[in-house]
């Protein structure tokens, strides 16, 4: 049975998948292939937060009664990332090197954390909290793309 933290942890993988390849490439001096594959990462992002923004922390927040918990946090860290892949954008568009790598590794790392506290705090908690709502938590997510 597919639960939230089986499908948001895929989704979690095939981003940074998609991400490395993205900086081996530009590490590599590919700046054309490299921008392909952060336009997919960037899209592939878009998703995963509207996915997290639109059905999942508001359905936490409701059944906890609280927006200071844990999402406060997750919003706050996307924020961090948006800003993050825009710079690296700029710098893809500029095919500077020394930008690249320093945001790629900054966003790697935030990612990685990131994920760590989603895998292993949020969406269990809100498997827990959601309970019998926490299958159509994952349909509302799903059919977001």
């Amino acid at each position: 049975m597919k639960t939230i933290s089986s499908f948001m942890g895929q989704e979690h993988r095939h981003c940074d998948d998609v991400f490395v390849a993205a900086d081996q490439l530009a590490q590599a001096g590919d700046w054309q292939a490299a921008q392909r594959h952060f336009d997919t990462f960037q899209a592939d992002m878009a998703r995963h937060f509207a996915r997290e923004e639109s059905a999942l922390f508001p359905a936490f927040e409701r059944a906890t009664g609280s927006r200071m918990g844990p999402t406060k946090m997750m919003l706050h860290e996307h924020e961090q990332m948006r800003v993050l892949m825009m710079q690296l954008n700029d710098a893809l568009l500029a095919q500077d090197e020394e930008n690249w790598a320093g945001h790629a590794e900054t966003l790697l790392i935030v990612l990685q954390q990131h994920n760590i506290k989603e895998e292993q705090v949020l969406y269990p908690m809100a498997e827990q909290v959601l309970r019998d709502g926490a299958g159509r938590v994952l349909d509302e997510m799903a059919a977001l793309g």
